[in-house]
C-alpha cells in the first residue's frame, strides 16, 4: 500500500481546488500545473513536468458545455503521474496517459452522485444571502468549500492507497500485447487531444498554417520551440495587418460621413 503517497495527492488536490475556487477559478487545476506539483511532492520532478505537458495536451480540447463535464482533468491527471512514479518501470508513462482519461471521466461520475446533496442547501444559501451579513456569508462559504470537496479526495486516497498497486500488479501479469497496446493508446491520446482542439478552432481562412506547420515539422525538421516562436511572430503579423485595415476602414468611413455632411451645409 501507498499510504503516503496517497495522502499527499489527496493534499495536493484538496489544497489546489480550494485556493483555485476561492481565488475566483485562476486555472490552477490544469493538468501542467497539477502534475508538475504531485511530481514534485512525490519526488519525481521531471515526470511530473513531462506529462504535465502531455495531459495538457489531451484535455485542453475537453472543455464543460453547460453542466456536463466530459473527464475530471484534475482528478485524473494526479492519478495517472501517481501510477507512472509509483510502479515505475518501462512503458509506465504511456500506460499513465492512456488510463488519465478514463479515470477522469469515472471521477466525474462519482462526483455527480453528490450533486443533489450540494444543490439541497440551495435555500439555506439563499436565507444566509438575504440576511445581508456579507462577512458570515463568507466564512461559511470558505468552510463549506473544502467539505464539498471531500468526496473526491477521499477518492484519490483510496484509489492511490489501495488501488495502484493493485493495478500495476494486473498489468504486470497482462500478456505483452495488451502493455504494447496501452503504450499506443497513451502515446495517440496527445494526437486525440490536438484533434479535438483543432476541431473546435478550425477556420478555413488559416488552415494553411496547420500545414505549414507540418512541413517545418516533418520536412524541415525545426523542433516545437523553434515553430512556436514562427507560429507567435505569424500570429503577431496577422493581428497588427488585420488592425491596421480595421483602423483605415474607420477612417475612411469617418471621413465620408464628414465630408457628406459638409456638403449638405453648403446647399443649403
Amino acid at each position: 500500500m501507498n499510504l503516503q503517497a496517497a495522502i499527499i495527492c489527496a493534499l495536493v488536490y484538496l489544497v489546489i481546488v480550494c485556493v483555485d475556487t476561492a481565488m475566483g477559478d485562476q486555472t490552477l487545476t490544469r493538468p501542467i500545473i497539477v502534475a508538475t506539483l504531485t511530481g514534485l511532492f512525490l519526488g519525481d520532478l521531471r515526470t511530473g513536468i513531462i506529462m504535465g505537458a502531455q495531459l495538457e495536451a489531451i484535455f485542453m480540447g475537453i472543455s464543460a458545455i453547460g453542466g456536463a463535464v466530459a473527464s475530471d482533468a484534475n482528478s485524473g491527471s494526479i492519478i495517472a503521474v501517481a501510477y507512472t512514479i509509483l510502479v515505475g518501470g518501462e512503458g509506465a508513462m504511456e500506460t499513465g496517459m492512456a488510463l488519465a482519461m478514463s479515470i477522469g471521466t469515472v471521477m466525474v461520475s462519482f462526483n455527480s452522485m453528490f450533486t443533489p446533496i450540494w444543490a439541497s442547501m440551495a435555500g439555506y444559501w439563499e436565507k444566509l444571502a438575504g440576511e445581508a451579513n456579507p462577512k458570515k456569508f463568507a466564512i461559511q462559504n470558505f468552510l463549506f468549500l473544502p467539505i464539498g470537496r471531500c468526496p473526491n479526495a477521499i477518492a484519490l486516497f483510496l484509489g492511490i492507497g489501495f488501488g495502484i498497486e493493485g493495478l500495476g500488479n494486473f498489468l504486470a501479469s497482462c500478456p505483452p500485447w495488451v502493455l504494447t497496446g496501452l503504450s499506443a493508446a497513451g502515446a495517440m491520446m496527445t494526437a486525440v487531444g490536438f484533434g479535438i482542439l483543432l476541431s473546435m478552432i478550425w477556420d478555413a481562412k488559416i488552415c494553411a498554417f496547420y500545414f505549414v506547420g507540418f512541413v517545418m515539422a516533418k520536412s524541415l525538421g525545426l523542433s516545437s520551440l523553434g515553430i512556436a516562436i514562427i507560429g507567435v511572430c505569424c500570429a503577431l503579423t496577422y493581428f497588427f495587418v488585420q488592425k491596421d485595415i480595421v483602423d483605415a476602414t474607420k477612417t475612411a468611413s469617418s471621413g465620408a460621413v464628414s465630408t457628406g455632411a459638409n456638403s449638405e451645409e453648403d446647399f443649403f
